[in-house]
């Protein structure tokens, strides 16, 4: 099981255009990734939102973010441009990439289904998990993320 101080697991996915991102692309930047369950949904859309709005300040702490789910690359799209996301969704079709990282799972209490566990990751700039929760709320989802980032940026200076 992942754990904070553990490199990041490495994975390729696709944006909502299409185009490949990698996790090793950004060695040298804080990276936060936030897994939601379904594009479009009202929690989903809170959590989005709220990494859009604190983009500027992350970016000042070095950091990139992604969101990532299983959506596809069209559903993405359309939940980018329609709540104005000014950050690169990530789709894990397979979910290979949530399931390294902790947040898929069989069952939900005792509902026995797949489901993606909305969740947060930050990873330092080698690479490393610095941060992460499993089964987080989508309002706490940034600021956790946000904090620890700039804990970082502080201790960095």
């Amino acid at each position: 099981m992942l754990a904070i101080g553990d490199m990041a697991p490495e994975f390729a996915l696709p944006n909502q255009n299409g185009d490949v991102v990698r996790l090793s692309d950004y060695r040298g930047k804080k990276v936060v990734i936030f897994a939601f369950p379904k594009a479009g949904t009202s929690g989903c859309t809170k959590q989005a939102c709220a990494f859009r709005d604190a983009l500027p300040k992350l970016q000042d702490a070095n950091a990139v973010v992604f969101g990532v789910s299983g959506d596809t690359q069209a559903e993405l799209k359309h939940f980018k441009e329609s709540e104005k996301l000014t950050y690169d969704l990530l789709s894990d079709r397979s979910h290979s990439m949530l399931d390294a990282y902790g947040a898929w799972a069989i069952g939900f209490g005792m509902i026995k289904i797949p489901i993606i566990r909305r969740s947060m990751w930050v990873i330092d700039e080698q690479g490393r998990l610095i941060d992460m929760e499993i089964g987080i709320a989508p309002e706490k989802s940034m600021q956790q993320a946000l904090e620890t980032a700039l804990r970082g940026a502080a201790a960095g200076s």
